[in-house]
């Protein structure tokens, strides 16, 4: 990509530590700041020199005793030497490693005062100016910005990569329809749509039927309809936005049901009702792309780089029945024609003039028909990274990731992670010209074609599966994170959870001052209440799903949906207008969250990863196994496997940790032993009895497929819940190439083969 170095904007610049060279300069600021200590210790250091030359014993007791005030002031006034951190968190607190004697609570400050509310607020702007989808000139424009603000932070290192993407955009030529027919076919009405509204990577054609409400498209929703004697074979499904289902995933089910097309609509009972805030007006429509699966639907499974010459194969999640986003307008006329059973209390939204019933027949012999034209389109797409290079160990990073592109201005869709990803990479950039020497290393990553199903990330992923397993420690994804300024929610793996709990209990509430975010969750009903699973359309989803990372996407939000994602109206000003002014305060506190667990993981020599955690989750399938043992041996199957596996991995688990707390972690061979080790847990969970290109996501507990622990548990409770469709030989290979997982697992994490110490006898 040919790109300028343009004029910094937004204050994007890095900060100098400004020398104190002589008696006569200003004095040294608060005691609180950390760059001030370090002034401090070097003008005394010179003065300490100055005596020497003048005098013997008077001057070395002089300088000694200066030392000794100004070491025990050091560790007086910073709030790392043995206060915070040293209580919480088990003598984190050392010195980095050759880092210039800065404590992790010194980082701390330096960090808090280095980050910046008003660059936040000004980014989320700049970006939020106009729409900028992957390929246009203002897509290119903004990358050429980013990529210029990262290079004049003069990290260690800054680069693009490029690579061709097979992405769907709306056909100019032919618009995408839907019509009111009569019973003899005839039209009745052309209903008026928005022609940049649309679906990515939905089927072309079109579909003619009647009309089934689906309320949220959940698994649930549709069972409601068979229970209640509705097919929505051949039918066009009318599903509402939300209910904790993707676009993509409800399109799936109603194809599975039979369904000819989907129209997707935001019902206004699912929106913001406090007249503060500003709802979504009948008139708008939300795209999504609705790909079940992440990257180019085209390359399932490897790279869409330049190089690479596979055949074509399409992603078996590209749905086969058209797809159409609609406006609560457009659904109320539909909607209220129909006739068939009455809906569920639950079902019932906010639309005008609208009984809640559910079809699929409409007055008069009505039938609708929607057409979709939309054209696939290669598209050269670019993902900008910037990196600052470990001191001790430089091939092991933390990622820090953001959606750069939009369909619409996305000030929350891609605006304000691009924001905190420049403001962290400033700061960080920053406290290294101050002092900061990390131990590992730093990765931010501006994503291109997020709004496509994470196809830059997943591309990148991909490219470089076979390597990230030894080297990644971490990834945090930025996207969407500031949706309100309430309440925080922590999509993750567990692996990452004792990080963001040190986290929580040291960044302040946005929103609440004086309360850390910690507190503030345990008065509205407990701090679990923060994390989340990783689900489908998060950026962080295939990082641990496909690539097996540790990952993590956060996000602040109200009790309501912030309702502008993906539609026109998310725009800057509307985002501030819903924060009540407070975007750059969120966003910092945001930004602070996100520091404070970064600093945790290049700090430490061990690195703090929950290993035991997936012990638990297993634990809790067991417990399910056990209440159907006898009805599991009866038919020959036999989950002893499963519990001896668990119990391996968990002593296997406890004895790294117990090895980790009585060894010499400042000696360099040990920690980095213990620590490849670690990093390898998330790794260890992917299946290995399933192909990364039919099945890319393929960990056993946070993936998608037959193989997974989910498949498993579901196909378990048809024992009681339908007999009938229990597989017998399925449900035995589920419960084999799991267990063999979960063994694989325990074995790796026990170290060197004369440390694994297997005697179970295991029955095919």
């Amino acid at each position: 990509m040919d790109v300028s170095d343009d004029e910094e904007v937004g204050g994007a610049q890095g900060v100098e530590l400004r020398l104190v060279t002589s008696e006569e300069e200003e004095e040294v600021g608060p005691v609180s700041d950390i760059t001030a200590l370090m002034l401090r210790y070097r003008l005394g250091y010179r003065r300490a020199c100055a005596l020497l030359c003048v005098g013997g014993v008077v001057l070395f007791t002089t300088a000694f005793l200066l030392a000794y005030a100004m070491f025990s002031g050091r560790c007086h006034l910073s709030q790392g030497c043995g206060q915070e951190y040293g209580q919480q968190e088990g003598g984190a607190n050392s010195p980095t490693e050759g880092g210039a004697g800065l404590y992790l609570g010194e980082l701390r400050v330096m960090m808090r005062r280095l980050l910046k509310d008003e660059d936040i607020h000004n980014t989320v702007r700049l970006v939020s100016r106009a729409p900028h989808p992957p390929g246009s000139s203002e897509g290119t424009a903004l990358a050429s910005e980013i990529f210029g603000r990262l290079r004049k932070l003069q990290m260690d290192h800054t680069w693009t990569e490029s690579l061709y993407a097979t992405l769907q955009f709306p056909d100019r030529s032919q618009r995408s329809s839907l019509r009111l027919l009569d019973s003899g076919g005839l039209t009745l009405e052309l209903i008026p749509l928005n022609p940049l509204d649309f679906c990515p990577y939905s089927a072309t054609g079109s579909t003619t039927g009647g009309v089934v409400y689906a309320n949220y498209g959940r698994p649930e929703d549709f069972n409601w309809l068979k229970s209640a004697g509705v097919s929505a074979v051949g039918c066009v499904v009318v599903m509402r936005v939300g209910g904790g289902v993707s676009f993509a995933e409800k399109v799936w089910l109603a194809e599975r049901n039979g369904a000819g097309g989907a129209l997707i609509y935001p019902d206004p009972a699912d929106l913001p009702q406090d007249p503060r805030r500003l709802g979504l007006n009948t008139h708008t429509a939300v795209s999504e792309h609705v790909h079940l699966g992440s990257g180019d639907p085209f390359t399932p499974g490897f790279p869409s780089f330049n190089q690479t010459q596979f055949p074509p194969i399409q992603s078996s999640g590209l749905p086969l029945i058209p797809v159409l986003p609609i406006t609560a307008t457009v659904a109320a006329k539909l909607l209220s024609q129909l006739m068939g059973p009455s809906c569920p209390p639950s079902w019932r939204g906010r639309l005008p003039y609208v009984r809640c019933v559910v079809g699929p027949d409409f007055s008069s012999g009505r039938r609708v028909q929607m057409s979709v034209h939309n054209v696939m389109t290669p598209v050269l797409l670019n993902n900008i990274f910037s990196s600052l290079e470990g001191r001790v160990e430089p091939d092991q990073y933390i990622i820090l990731g953001a959606q750069r592109d939009s369909l619409g201005p996305g000030a929350v869709k891609s605006g304000v992670g691009t924001a905190i990803l420049l403001e962290l990479a400033r700061t960080f950039s920053a406290m290294v010209k101050n002092g900061f020497r990390p131990r590992r290393s730093l990765l931010f990553v501006s994503w291109d074609a997020g709004d496509f199903g994470n196809v830059g990330a997943t591309e990148w992923l991909e490219g470089y599966l076979s390597m990230l397993h030894l080297k990644a420690v971490a990834y945090f994804s930025l996207d969407q994170c500031i949706m309100g300024d309430d309440v925080l929610s922590a999509y993750t793996s567990p692996l990452l959870v004792d990080v963001l709990d040190a986290a929580i209990r040291q960044v302040e509430h946005p929103k609440h001052g004086g309360q850390t975010i910690f507190s503030q969750a345990e008065r509205d009903g407990g701090s679990w209440r923060i994390l989340k699973p990783l689900y489908l359309n998060s950026g962080a989803y295939s990082f641990t799903a496909f690539a097996g990372v540790p990952a993590m996407e956060l996000r602040f939000t109200e009790d309501r949906a912030y309702p502008f994602v993906n539609t026109p109206l998310d725009s800057a000003s509307r985002l501030q207008e819903v924060l009540g002014g407070r975007l750059g305060v969120t966003g910092r506190s945001l930004g602070e969250l996100v520091g404070e667990m970064v600093l945790r993981l290049v700090h430490d020599h061990i690195l703090p990863l929950r290993i035991t955690s997936y012990a638990q989750t297993v634990l809790q399938f067991s417990a399910q196994l056990n209440r159907h043992s006898a009805e599991l041996q009866s038919r020959g199957l036999s989950p002893q496997w499963v519990f001896s596996a668990r119990g391996d991995y968990s002593r296997a688990a406890e004895t790294l940790q117990r090895g980790i707390d009585y060894s010499d972690l400042h000696d360099p061979i040990t920690a980095r032993s213990y620590n490849t080790r670690i990093m390898k847990v998330e790794y260890y969970f992917l299946s290995q009895y399933v192909s990364a290109v039919e099945t890319p996501f393929r960990h056993v507990i946070h993936g998608r497929g037959d193989h997974t622990l989910s498949a498993l548990s579901d196909h378990l409770t048809l024992l009681t819940s339908d007999p009938g469709r229990f597989e017998e030989k399925r449900f035995r290979r589920q419960l084999a190439l799991f267990t063999w997982t979960l063994q694989g697992a325990a074995n790796a994490l026990n170290g060197d083969v004369w440390s694994v110490h297997n005697t179970h006898t295991y029955a095919h």
